[in-house]
């Protein structure tokens, strides 16, 4: 493994609509675990990109010594192979001609030493906690959580001095975390980590912030981050304050003096017309106080134009606040009383003890849906949403439903947010869905760009609300690892929508303060007996 460093040297993003995205950053990164956090649509993830060698920047440079392998955010459901998706399929392809008799050396060269490549990955897989997998089975079939595993295997045996990852967390339920955990302890490479998960970033011994204001690099770990953050919080709040008093004072002390000035001016003038002065020396002496006067206003306005550009730079240090506000919908009809019921239902692709489930579900429950990855948690929410059909059993869904699924398969990626809030809710009035957007943080231009050049975050956003602010809004709201991708406040803004919203839910996560926060009513679990509905 190569000694490994990055150098980023004043590097610029330009995006190709003319909207820069971070201007002037230079920083440099080693073998010390990294993390990079930062606000949905700040741009990190391009920063990955360049980073990895993948985007080129606008100006700058980036320099890099030794090799930078990226596992980037998925999108949608992976395509290909097992052995595609963990990027060994060429590799495997090309030993198993050899294998056959092939002598062509560009099959050779392409196995290198990696002989043992099919032991070295289920090794790795087991590591990971994954069971056995075929390659050549289609990488759709995975969970989300194992199809992050397997990226996350190739990653690992890729042979790169340095790794970047982007939410590597996501979909992984709090055992496959720990092994992920272990997995990155072990590593001992360079490692950039994309990340909102507070475990992960505790993981890493640098955080390095991406902020409109450029990036800021902070020694240890998530907890002394938030740490310092809070106390630049407060410094920066104490300066603007000190600054707006000082503004105030020279605002009222520049009040009394030029009350008191008009007071001598009117004293002088009634005094004028009673002296018995001649008038030319009457002149200059209105002449001489006026020319005073305006000096005085002329030094006022540029200590007001001084204090106004110090209150100024005080404001440029207190990061915006950014609020984030996803509003509950109205339902007129919440609903029959039975909901959704399922006898006997054997879920495709599903392994037992999962694969049969029998669940009745009532109007009004807030379920929480937990259990390992591959247990057939996505699977049962597909099938309730009718994108599925049950090999076995009888399915009956009487409410009208909507499915928010990880990969945020529904979103046309060349639509826009508004389109999509449009062709959800045709009568609403652009400007009621602009502002809808405005509080979910795509403002302005940002509701009119398409989808795919948005952020994780802002994609999951827009699927909310398109979901939430349809004309006819869901009586049974699905959703299948709904805080992947959000930032803190987004997050925050989501549970609080969940504890208003009127319907029924079920909601999938391995985030216990998630469930926590919506107030899930029942638990159904994908329990070691099979599934397992319990009130809370």
């Amino acid at each position: 493994m190569t000694a490994f460093s990055l150098t980023l040297d004043r590097v610029t993003c330009t995006l190709p609509d003319g909207r820069v995205l971070f201007s002037d950053i230079s920083t440099q990164f080693d073998t010390t675990p990294t993390g990079l956090v930062g606000r949905n649509g700040v741009g990190k993830s391009v920063l990955a990109g360049l980073l990895a060698g993948q985007r080129t920047p606008s100006s700058g440079q980036v320099q890099r010594q030794g090799r930078v392998h990226l596992l980037a955010q998925h999108a949608g459901p992976p395509a290909g192979s097992i052995a595609a998706l963990a990027g060994v399929a060429p590799l495997l392809q090309a030993l198993a001609r050899i294998e056959a008799g092939s002598v062509d050396p560009d099959d050779f060269a392409t196995v290198g030493e990696r002989w043992d490549i099919r032991d070295q990955l289920q090794a790795q897989w087991t590591r990971l906690g994954l069971p056995a997998l075929d390659p050549a089975r289609p990488a759709a079939s995975l969970s989300g959580g194992q199809a992050m595993q397997v990226a996350l295997a190739g990653a690992l045996l890729s042979n790169a001095d340095a790794l970047i990852l982007d939410e590597p967390s996501n979909h992984l339920d709090s055992t496959h975390r720990t092994r992920l955990l272990d997995a990155l302890a072990g590593w001992r490479g360079g490692l950039i980590v994309i990340s909102h998960d507070r475990s992960v970033l505790g993981a890493m011994r640098r955080i390095v912030e991406l902020s409109p204001a450029g990036l800021r690099s902070y020694g240890g770990n998530y907890d002394l981050y938030a740490g310092q953050k809070q106390d630049e919080r407060a410094a920066a709040d104490a300066v603007l304050a000190l600054r707006r008093r000082e503004r105030r004072q020279l605002q009222d002390d520049q009040r009394e003096q030029r009350e008191r000035i008009e007071h001598r001016q009117s004293r002088a003038q009634r005094t004028a017309r009673t002296a018995n002065q001649a008038p030319i020396l009457l002149g200059g002496m209105k002449n001489r106080s006026e020319n005073s006067t305006g000096r005085w206003q002329a030094r006022q306005v540029e200590r007001a134009a001084s204090v106004d550009a110090r209150v100024r730079d005080a404001a440029a240090q207190v990061e915006e606040a950014v609020e984030i506000a996803l509003l509950a919908p109205t339902l007129a009809d919440p609903g029959p009383q039975r909901v959704a019921e399922l006898v006997d239902v054997q879920l495709p692709w599903v392994a037992p003890p999962w694969q049969r489930i029998s669940v009745c579900v009532q109007r009004g429950q807030r379920i929480g849906v937990r259990g390992r990855n591959g247990s057939g948690k996505s699977t049962l929410l597909r099938l309730l949403a009718g994108q599925l059909g049950a090999e076995a059993g009888q399915c009956t869904v009487a409410a009208r439903t909507a499915l928010l699924d990880q990969s945020l398969s529904a979103l046309p990626a060349q639509a826009t947010a508004l389109s999509l809030l449009q062709d959800a809710h045709p009568d609403a009035s652009e400007a009621t869905l602009r502002t809808q957007l405005a509080l979910l943080g795509l403002a302005g231009d940002r509701c009119l760009r398409p989808l795919s050049t948005l952020s994780g975050g802002e994609r999951l956003k827009t699927a909310l609300a398109a979901v939430l602010y349809a004309r006819d809004p869901p009586q049974l709201l699905l959703l299948d690892e709904p805080g992947n991708h959000l930032d803190l406040p987004s997050l925050a803004a989501l549970e609080q929508m969940l504890t208003r919203y009127p319907g029924t839910l079920m909601i999938v996560s391995h985030d216990p303060a998630l469930l926590d926060a919506v107030g899930v009513s029942h638990y159904l679990d994908a329990a070691d007996a099979g599934w397992a509905l319990t009130a809370v």
